[in-house]
């Protein structure tokens, strides 16, 4: 128990060696100074005459002052699970009125060797450092005697006082060798780790964040494994404690690039974690690399995400997994076919193992889903995916027959070939109903079951469909308003169309609002409104105009970038629509080569842009018998992309008719009019 005085280190669980000289064989128990945990009466025995008593047997031992006999004594009782007793020991030193002195001592007394004599150990009215041990060992188990009686704010500003006392003597960290010469050192360690703890228990975060970077801004001779535990509790602290604790002004002006927010911080901790297990400093931690997958997740930085995983040495995760992983940061990054490259990779590894790796399967179903040209592939590895469900993951097979339908019925607007076309879109509708009968609760497969009615202009099922959608979302999605509103613009009734947008401009975010402005104005000129419909054109263009931001700053945050890679879609669909204009103006005034160049300007801009190749064609067929060619061209590269599109089919017809097809422009003819019927004022695919 008396080891403060020499080199062995504290253990406060261990009982203390036992031996002649030992205070811990003395028998105390005549005086009341000792009680056990069941039967003890301490508060009826204890006073001041008896801890006079005891500090006077002690001198005579061991020459030990008022304080210092109190510090063992009250370590005994910590010991002995007595907390109330040890509370009541420590209580009686006074640690104010030692504070200066202790840090004196600390001061004078762990400067660098060269500048210290062996005099140092001798200078009068200088403590010494295993006096300051024992007293810094006092307030410690001060603190966890209240700790233990639930009393934590206390216990933590009894804590601090340790730091307050070593950073006053130590500012500029703990020197090197101190730990050699007392246990300063390992009691201001354990204070170090006590300190947040006892906020948190507190209930106080914003101090325990305070407490944590007090730890970690100067170099205190800690493990590199302390270190890092502290460094991973801290990210996590300001992760997930739901508090933003600022910075303090020392440490802004200290370093001119501080993170911006608590989650940059906790960011850069991660970081610095992740390079120590990856330069193998400290050993390989799964959940802090758990974290920092959440913390650049939630911030958006998935391609920063993509790197830190990139360099993780092989064997943490195996190869399937890891390139899925990558899939999944680029895909979310917006870089879908660096995704679709790894996912690729993926499931080559997977197969050489012959160990199927279920989710890249799935997520390669998926990516293919988004993305026509991809279709086929997409097929192909949904049914891989459909397959593996049902061995071992049955509950994701509705997921499966859903990105199938959709990559069907992507496959079906591809085909050129119309047999090949009728059966993928009965395969769509197939594949897309079975998944909405098995998981009737999925919104995503009801949209797109929805989506693919209306394109195949079953509208009355499809408006079952997004009405039982908007059900499922509470009307809180843009693009199930918007397929609302085409279905019921492709009944002819432009109005009620008109009055589903207005209901959701009224229950959606600005940023989804350009879509929908642009689909009012659309219905309005349908309904033959030419002014409400410039002002509406006008009310788009002024909410793409005050959103607008300079690109560098976008990037900064991805869902920035997204919305403004959004609005620079719809610019570039006005301004294709602008060069029409023109060219109809043109046109009109007979000016066919000033036409024929709009033409190309608009095409350059936007070349899947369908009234843009259907005007062309128009222009063609002006121009007389030999442009016809060239119009019969322009037009069926229209219904490959468009094949429900009646103006394209009318004039389809207009050409055959020209070049003396007769029978061959009626049902051209015909096509064009059933369509028309059904036609909805814009493209179904959202």
């Amino acid at each position: 128990m008396l080891c403060a005085c020499s080199g062995e280190q504290f253990k406060f669980e261990e009982a203390p060696p036992q031996s002649p000289e030992s205070l811990a064989t003395r028998d105390f128990s005549a005086s009341g100074l000792s009680s056990s945990r069941t039967g003890g009466d301490w508060d009826s025995k204890f006073d001041q005459n008896q801890v006079e008593e005891a500090e006077s047997t002690l001198k005579e031992a061991l020459s030990l002052n008022y304080e210092e006999a109190r510090a063992l004594l009250g370590r005994l009782e910590y010991q002995r699970g007595n907390y109330d007793a040890a509370l009541q020991v420590f209580q009686g030193i006074e640690i104010k009125a030692l504070t200066p002195r202790m840090i004196r001592a600390i001061a004078k007394r762990t400067g660098p060797r060269k500048q210290r004599s062996r005099a140092d150990n001798v200078v009068p009215n200088v403590m010494s450092m295993h006096s300051v041990s024992l007293l810094v060992e006092a307030i410690l188990l001060k603190s966890k005697s209240l700790e233990e009686l639930g009393r934590y704010t206390e216990a933590a500003s009894t804590c601090s006082m340790i730091l307050d006392t070593v950073e006053s003597a130590l500012p500029n960290g703990m020197p090197d060798g101190i730990a050699q010469e007392c246990k300063l050192q390992d009691m201001f360690h354990r204070a170090i780790e006590l300190l947040p703890t006892l906020w948190i228990k507190a209930g106080n975060l914003g101090e325990a964040v305070t407490a944590y970077r007090r730890a970690l801004i100067k170099p205190w001779n800690m493990e590199p494994g302390k270190l890092a535990s502290m460094q991973k509790d801290l990210a996590t602290t300001l992760l997930y404690g739901g508090v933003e604790v600022d910075l303090p002004p020392q440490l802004q002006a200290r370093y001119p690039e501080t993170p911006k927010s608590n989650i940059e911080e906790a960011i850069l901790l991660l970081l610095v974690l992740m390079e120590k297990m990856v330069l193998q400093e400290i050993e390989w931690d799964s959940e802090t690399a758990d974290h920092l997958t959440f913390a650049l997740s939630v911030t958006g930085m998935f391609e920063s995400l993509a790197d830190y995983v990139e360099q993780i040495l092989p064997g943490v995760y195996d190869r399937a997994e890891r390139w899925y992983f990558l899939a999944l940061c680029y895909s979310a990054a917006g870089q879908d076919e660096v995704a679709l490259n790894l996912w690729r990779k993926s499931c080559g590894s997977s197969k050489a193992n012959r160990r199927p790796h279920f989710p890249s399967f799935l997520f390669g179903a998926k990516l293919c889903s988004k993305y026509p040209n991809h279709a086929l592939e997409g097929i192909k590895f949904s049914r891989e995916a459909i397959d593996l469900a049902r061995l071992q993951n049955k509950h994701f097979l509705s997921q499966g027959k859903n990105f199938l339908g959709v990559c069907y019925g992507a496959a079906a607007r591809r085909s050129v070939l119309d047999s090949e076309r009728t059966i993928f879109q009965r395969e769509s509708l197939n594949f897309l109903n079975e998944a909405a009968i098995s998981k009737r609760d999925d919104p995503e497969v009801m949209f797109n079951l929805g989506l693919e009615n209306a394109i195949q202009r079953n509208l009355d099922a499809a408006f079952n469909n997004i009405m039982m959608y908007s059900d499922m979302t509470v009307g809180s999605s843009r693009r199930g308003w918007q397929l609302l509103a085409l279905i019921v613009s492709a009944q002819q009734r432009f109005k009620d169309s008109e009055m589903i947008v207005d209901f959701a401009l009224d229950d959606t975010e600005k940023m989804d609002q350009l879509e929908l402005l642009r689909l009012k104005a659309v219905l309005q000129i349908a309904q033959q409104k030419p002014k409400q419909a410039v002002e509406t054109y006008r009310i788009l263009l002024a909410l793409i105009q005050s959103k607008k931001e300079p690109w560098h700053q976008a990037k900064k945050n991805f869902d920035q970038a997204k919305a403004f890679t959004h609005e620079i879609k719809i610019m570039k669909s006005c301004l294709g629509r602008h060069f029409l204009k023109g060219r109809m103006i043109f046109e009109a005034q007979s000016l066919y080569k000033e036409a024929f160049v709009s033409f190309s300007v608009s095409l350059g801009i936007e070349p899947d842009y369908i009234p843009s190749i259907i005007s062309s064609a128009e222009l063609m067929i002006k121009l007389g018998m030999q442009s016809l060619p060239i119009a019969r061209s322009f037009l069926m590269n229209a219904l490959r992309i468009e094949p429900t599109n009646h103006d394209a089919w009318f004039n389809l017809g207009m050409v055959s008719k020209m070049e003396g097809s007769l029978q061959q422009a009626a049902d051209f003819f015909q096509a064009a009019y059933e369509l028309k019927l059904s036609a909805p004022v814009q493209k179904f695919e959202l």
